[in-house]
Order: C-alpha cells, then structure tokens, then sequence
C-alpha cells in the first residue's frame, strides 16, 4: 500500500490521510443518478483502489440512497474492516420504511436508532467518525451531541463531528463532547465558511475541516463548459451556481484556473485538491471511477507555494459571488 501523507484530526487522536474519498456518487440518491450513472463495480473497484494508494478513509451518509450507499460500502471493505477509517453521517430523517421524512431528526431517540442502522448497513461494529449531517433546529444541538457522546462510551463510534454548522452551534457542541470534525463544503468555488468566520472558530478549538466538493462538484475540472455538458438527470442542473448566468460566469473563472494547472502541467481537479489541502484541511473528493481517484490521490502530493496560492485567489478572490450552493430551501438548513 502506497502511503499518504497522514494528518491528524482534532484532539481526540484520530489520523487519516491528507485526503479522502466521497463515496456520495457511488449509488442512486436523491430520487436519482448523482453526477450521472454510477456503476457497482467499478465504484468497489474504484474504493479498492483508493486503498491500495493509501487512501483508507471513506465517507458516505445513511440519507445516501438512503442506505444504499453504505451498504455499498459493506461489500467493498468485507474482510478488509480494519483497513479502512469509516464516517458516516445521520440526521435526515429516514422513517421505517426507508423513506427521508424531509425532515431532520437529532433527537436522542433518534441518534441512537440512526447509528444502529448504519452499523448494521456498513456491517461492523463501529464507526470511526459519526456526524450530524444537518441540525436539527427543534432539538437543542447539546442533546444530540449528549447521545452522540454516549455513543462513544459505547464503543460504538471512535469519534465525533457535526456537518453545516455555524460557530454558534460549534461552541456549544464542542463543550459536551469534543469534536474532531467539521465538514463542510469548501473549495476555491465555495468559501462561504471562510466569510461567516466559521474557519477561525474551528481554528480556536482545535477542529478540523473536512472539506467535501473541494473541485466544486466536479465543475472546477473544468471539463464542463456548457449546460448540456451535464447529464440529463445530474442534479448540479438544479444548483444555482451552475444555472443560467452565473453558469457562464462561473466557466471563465475555471478557465482561468486551468491556465495556472496547465502550467504546472497537472489537472485544474488536483490544483483545486491541492488548494484545499495547501489551506491546511482535509479534502474529501468524490468519485466512482478508477481513474480519478488516482488522479486525486496524485494531488495530495502536490505543494503549492504562497505565490501559487495568491495567484488563485486573485483569480477567485474572498467574497465573490458566484452563486449559492444550493436551492434557497437547503440553504436555510446550513451555517447554523
């Protein structure tokens, strides 16, 4: 197994490496295909390959699917358990029959009935990094964190994060139960932590940032360049970043990018990996296909000089907007 360099999480002792692998895609999610069709076998290839390459951490949800995705999971690590570091992430609520509510659920019922099923799903007996995938706003964040720590008492989850939160609700988490992890979205497309101070809060307390989408949804490979460019059912097609306008905007930036990689003679995906990596977080790229995840994996190798990196936010800087992340409704459940 090639190695990666390591970094540590937190203060709790967990260590992964510098970058990980989104699994998100690797199945059916949403009420259909997440950035085109996905293939089972290529997608355990592809999880089989990141771990030869010393990529072992692995992050899924149980709304992915829902369940879908980390029974996935189950097939690709059976026999292989220890080798791998898991997260998964619970919190949209998903009801007896399988079926997301639209609601969110961080009850202490209900924290304790998610992580039983993703243990089942993922076929192990415990999960190395548990996350709040949204916050429950009807159930006070110090409750869910409560049975979250119990969880670790149990030995049923190593450690714990939340996902989408704002400094507020990271302050009053973090006094009940340490938290390794934040994630959030963040790339050179997506740095709206960054404003909102959320980075300097987990600075101070001594969490990390997993950063998921850090090549902007696949969008800063830049091999998308007109809207028919996605296919017919990806969903990037609903996100108001990547609609009408802003689409065309948002494609001379990338191109611009894809100067600074050309002349590095890498990918504009690695140099945004890179970017990510060179701000000192964890990036979590998503991908089912061989290929890319070693393209990835290349990335983490990759050093960016404080020159390199000047010269990408000039091209992007702090505060430009370039469209919102998601539709208005999913935006009132972040950053809270």
């Amino acid at each position: 197994m090639s190695t990666i360099k390591k970094v540590k999480l937190g203060s709790e002792g967990l260590v992964i490496p510098a970058i990980g692998l989104g699994c998100m895609g690797m199945t059916t999610g949403f009420g259909g295909d997440i950035y085109g069709k996905a293939d089972e076998k290529e997608a355990i290839a592809t999880i089989h390959r990141s771990l030869e390459l010393g990529g072992n951490f692995l992050d899924t949800a149980d709304i992915y699917g829902p369940f879908l995705n980390e029974r996935l999971i189950s097939k690709a690590i059976q026999g292989n358990r220890e080798k791998y570091i898991i997260a998964t992430k619970f919190g949209f609520e998903i009801d007896d029959n399988g079926q997301a509510t639209g609601a969110f659920n961080g009850s202490k019922n209900y924290v304790k009935k998610a992580v039983e099923r993703s243990l089942k799903n993922l076929g192990t007996d415990y999960i190395d990094l548990y996350y709040l995938h949204r916050l429950d706003t009807n159930t006070p964040i110090e409750e869910t964190v409560e049975a979250m720590g119990e969880l670790v008492k149990e030995g049923k989850v190593k450690y714990i994060g939340l996902s989408e939160v704002g400094s507020e609700t990271i302050r009053k988490a973090h006094k009940i139960h340490p938290l390794t992890a934040v994630q959030s979205e963040y790339s050179l497309f997506e740095r709206q932590i960054e404003e909102l101070g959320i980075l300097d809060t987990l600075q101070e307390l001594g969490i990390s940032l997993i950063a998921y989408s850090p090549v902007g949804r696949g969008f800063l490979n830049g091999e998308i360049q007109k809207p028919e460019d996605f296919n017919e059912n990806d969903f990037r097609k609903f996100i108001p970043k990547y609609q009408g306008e802003q689409f065309y905007k948002n494609v001379e930036l990338v191109n611009e990018i894809k100067k600074v990689a050309a002349e590095k003679n890498i990918t504009s995906a690695q140099l945004a990996i890179a970017w990510v990596i060179a701000k000192g977080h964890a990036p979590i790229p998503g991908t089912k296909r061989v290929k890319y995840v070693e393209e990835n994996i290349a990335a983490a190798d990759m050093s960016l000089t404080q020159e390199d990196l000047d010269r990408l936010e000039k091209i992007i800087p702090l505060g430009t907007d370039n469209g919102a992340r998601y539709d208005a409704a999913s935006m009132k459940g972040v950053n809270l």
